[in-house]
């Protein structure tokens, strides 16, 4: 791709923003977006180095690719005021919701489409990019656009039936995670460890357990059972998790999720 555009430039789009182009994948003169506020645009646009443009028929003329990071009720406004302007591009949705199927009802042939969720850890390039296996692209420009995402995560193809639960896992995972970590951070405090230096343990023990398991390959009871010495501290704790339903609760969550 030559230029790409950004619809919307909140914090997952100015993440994206800066993972692409620090990869070198794409340079900054070559990025453009338009949002509503156009003085916090140019503000933004000074730290990113990309081109603001002040409507979004400007952005659309300009560039081959475009990226959906609006908010998705948003979404119906942006195309009935740009819709005719994107036969012959390559519309990208980070928009929740806003799937390869529901774009088919808009489009026909014309707009290529790639529907793709990321997540917040994609700010400190840790993401999960989670691409829908149906889409409209060009080869060439699906593997250009899945290079520029695998700059700020992993990325991972899935069929769109399952598109949903990886988005809850995955999407909405990163807020229980905080959770987790506020509740044994809570724990520290309890017993004297100063709050910010408890912050700073837990977040570090989560990240360094998520490594252990990802570089090994290792089932995660087996990473657990690792740490479980014969009726030692640690098989304790797990046995109070367990009466308190922790692998329950976590499934409910997801039930919560999709059930919504």
């Amino acid at each position: 791709m030559e230029r790409l555009g950004f619809i919307g430039m909140g914090n997952m789009a100015q993440a994206l923003c800066a993972g692409f182009v620090n990869s070198g994948k794409i340079a900054a003169e070559s990025v453009y977006a338009y949002a509503p506020h156009y003085d916090k645009l140019v503000k933004n646009s000074e730290k990113y180095g990309f081109t603001p443009c002040k409507t979004l028929a400007e952005l659309v003329d300009a560039v081959d690719t475009v990226i959906m990071a609006c908010k998705p009720y948003q979404i119906n406004d942006v195309l009935v005021e740009i819709g005719e302007r994107l036969h012959g591009k390559a519309l990208v949705s980070v928009a929740a919701g806003w799937d390869f199927k529901k774009y088919s009802e808009y489009f026909d042939s014309s707009v290529r489409v790639q529907f793709v969720m990321p997540n917040t850890p994609a700010m400190v390039y840790e993401g999960v990019m989670l691409f829908e296996a149906q889409n409209s692209l060009e080869e060439e420009e699906r593997i250009q656009i899945k290079e520029l995402f695998a700059a700020v995560g992993i990325v991972e193809e899935l069929p769109s039936n399952l598109m949903g639960i990886g988005g809850a896992v995955t999407g909405c995972g990163p807020a229980f995670v905080d959770l987790f970590i506020e509740g044994y951070a809570d724990a520290a405090v309890k017993y004297g460890v100063p709050r910010q230096t408890a912050y700073r343990l837990i977040s570090q023990m989560i990240l360094g357990s998520a490594k252990l398991q990802l570089e090994t390959g290792e089932h995660p009871g087996v990473l657990k059972d690792n740490v479980c010495s014969p009726a030692g501290t640690t098989i304790c704790g797990v046995a109070s998790l367990e009466e308190s339903g922790l692998r329950s609760a976590c499934i409910k969550s997801i039930d919560a999720i999709m059930n919504k």
